[in-house]
């Protein structure tokens, strides 16, 4: 089934989901993982993207998954081999959403060397708010962002912390993989990565421009 997303009110036809990994330092200490030289890529699948209404549902196979705060982009058109002086011509619109996280599982398989996919690509994993259009962000690399998780503060960043900055991410992508209109981008979170659990309500703040909430049911 084609996925629909909101970018001020009109509808727009899903693509890829792309997720970028170990992109702010303190994120990396916490989960113990070695600075990045280049970003870390993983996708989940389009069946795991959950809106504004939708309630976030708990994969039977873990015991321990992690909420993961983190600005989104849309990609407008496709952008093949693009300089990073010319990357943000290819945005759409930002969001905040999140990459949920089995970390158990997550473990287990980095373990073993084998891929993420089945820690990250669950039906609610990654949750995402409406889009807005560039114009109302301004500079995307100054922009605070935090969740509350039952009204408490769990995880707050900017985006200037970013190893990776939003420029660099699509330019990256483009280069290797090709992007295309409908593409969306998750950027990295900030530390305070945590475990939630069921009846948790989780509220995404992007500081005068989008509040989100999602149930765990």
């Amino acid at each position: 089934m084609t996925k629909i997303i909101q970018i001020e009110g009109q509808e727009a036809t899903l693509g890829n989901i792309f997720c970028i990994g170990r992109n702010y330092s303190e994120h990396v200490k916490e989960l113990h993982n070695a600075k990045p030289d280049e970003p870390v890529v993983f996708l989940k699948p389009t069946s795991s993207l959950a809106q504004s209404g939708d309630n976030i549902k708990l994969p039977s196979y873990s015991r321990d998954v992690h909420h993961e705060c983190e600005l989104v982009i849309y990609i407008k058109e496709d952008a093949i081999d693009v300089d990073e002086d010319k990357a943000l011509n290819y945005v759409g619109g930002y969001a905040i959403g999140l990459d949920l996280t089995a970390r158990d599982v997550q473990t287990e398989l980095k373990n073993k060397g084998l891929p993420w996919e089945k820690a990250k690509g669950f039906p609610t994993a990654a949750c995402v708010s409406h889009f807005i259009a560039p114009e109302k962000v301004g500079d995307i690399q100054t922009q605070d962002f935090c969740l509350k998780v039952n009204g408490e503060i769990r995880q707050q960043g900017n985006s200037r912390d970013m190893i990776f900055s939003c420029r660099q991410i699509i330019s990256y992508l483009s280069r290797i993989y090709g992007l295309q209109a409908g593409d969306i981008i998750y950027t990295g979170t900030p530390e305070g990565v945590a475990a939630i659990k069921s009846g948790d309500e989780l509220e995404l703040i992007w500081p005068e421009k989008v509040k989100v909430k999602f149930q765990v049911i």
